[in-house]
């Protein structure tokens, strides 16, 4: 029996790299469609890059509410930490992405997860709706 070494595992296989690559730009430029479907054909739907950033975490940050919808109603993790401890609705509070922290909200992000937190984050903007919003006033 071979023993599996770095040029014979899949994460080293230059094409599932090539493929990795392809749907974390999916993700990042909301290609909805295309996304959702790779995650229906096999791909993990937490998969992450070598950032520790997730596909949620990618959409969410550059303010794709349907591809982090499609995501989130596959699985993905809402509450995702990237290596930095950023979380997808921290993310999105500091990018101002309304739309999309209501969105991870429903679907049970934390606000009080990660570091800085998505609380920590909108109290730095002075973001007193969404700080409101975070203790459901």
């Amino acid at each position: 029996m071979n023993e599996p070494n770095a040029e014979t595992e899949p994460a080293h296989d230059p094409e599932v790299l090539q493929l990795a690559a392809k749907v974390f730009d999916l993700a990042r430029h909301g290609d909805t469609d295309t996304l959702a479907a790779y995650v229906d054909a096999g791909v993990p739907v937490n998969l992450t890059n070598d950032k520790g950033d997730s596909l949620i975490m990618l959409a969410a940050y550059h303010g794709h509410r349907e591809a982090v919808s499609a995501l989130l109603e596959r699985g993905a993790d809402p509450d995702r930490a990237n290596d930095r401890g950023q979380t997808p609705l921290a993310g999105a509070v500091f990018k101002g992405e309304d739309e999309v922290v209501r969105l991870l909200l429903e679907h049970g992000a934390d606000p009080a997860a990660g570091t800085p937190s998505a609380i920590e984050a909108a109290g730095v903007f002075g973001r007193q709706d969404l700080l409101e919003l975070f203790r459901g006033e």
